[in-house]
């Protein structure tokens, strides 16, 4: 299909973008990978009057590694946290989820920041993000805000981002000790996660001390699996303490149904994720 008529702008900076976005009102979105924004309008789920494309700016781009946070333009994509070597050394999840993200031609137009805002409930960031204490670096006209990864995601396709408000970064803590891993299983014809767990366990003198489990793909948003999380002490991989995370994982949370995957079957597919994520985690140095 052939999407409604829409002007085009491209801004030169954050603030005309924001001044762009005030002005066209209801009928504007921004627009950074447009993987997600196209697809809808062609099939006329989505139909804005402007396009505010954000994809250039340079105050979106880059990525910063240093001793204690890595910090990520909201317009870098994943295939830039895909390859980044100095980002893989200190925050493996990251290109092992941009890896897993669809296929090349989408990991080198999509964007980390347009996947977060379109906070899609089978999409891979959202996980990563809560496994790794993410904060997500907004702006707008009331001015600029530091939301935590978990007061983000909020419902199906909802987040704390307002409709004048454009996330401008991600900032990620770096610290010692932590094993990670991210393990998903694929929807054949979209990508996108069907069941996706990722795990961050923090070790200390080689013991679990704790740590974070996320998943995306199974409810209406990401979460945070905080029952299973507080049962992560000590754990090394036993085999009685495995099965019983794997309970406290999704006890309680109401499965995602459709064609592809009822509760049943999504349930077990995000037990068999977790299982390998924390085999995967703790199998790391």
């Amino acid at each position: 299909m052939i999407p409604s008529a829409f002007d085009y702008v491209r801004p030169g900076s954050v603030a005309e973008a924001l001044g762009q976005l005030a002005q066209g009102g209801e009928g504007a979105k921004l627009m950074s990978g447009g993987h997600s924004l196209l697809p809808m309008m062609k099939l006329r789920l989505a139909a804005p009057s402007t396009l505010i494309d954000i994809s250039a700016l340079a105050e979106l781009q880059g990525i910063s590694v240093g001793a204690d946070e890595v910090v990520i333009g909201a317009a870098t994509t994943h295939a830039q946290l895909e390859h980044h070597a100095e980002v893989a050394r200190a925050l493996p999840l990251i290109p092992a989820t941009a890896h897993l993200i669809a296929d090349p031609p989408v990991r080198n137009r999509g964007t980390i920041g347009g996947a977060l805002a379109h906070a899609d409930p089978s999409a891979d960031w959202p996980a990563a993000m809560l496994a790794l204490e993410a904060t997500i670096d907004v702006t707008g006209p009331q001015g600029s805000r530091s939301i935590p990864a978990d007061a983000f995601f909020k419902g199906l396709f909802e987040t704390d981002l307002g409709p004048d408000e454009l996330l401008v970064r991600v900032r990620i803590p770096v610290a010692p000790g932590r094993r990670m891993a991210y393990r998903k299983f694929r929807h054949p014809a979209s990508g996108y996660a069907v069941a996706g767990v990722a795990v961050v366990l923090e070790f200390e003198s080689g013991r679990c001390g704790g740590g974070r489990i996320a998943v995306t793909g199974f409810a209406e948003h990401a979460f945070r699996a905080r029952l299973a999380e507080a049962a992560l002490a000590g754990y090394a991989g036993q085999p009685d303490r495995t099965e019983r995370l794997l309970d406290l994982a999704f006890d309680g949370v109401s499965p995602l149904e459709d064609r592809f995957a009822d509760a049943g079957y999504r349930t077990q597919l995000g037990r068999t994720m977790l299982r390998r994520a924390l085999a995967d985690a703790l199998a790391t140095e």
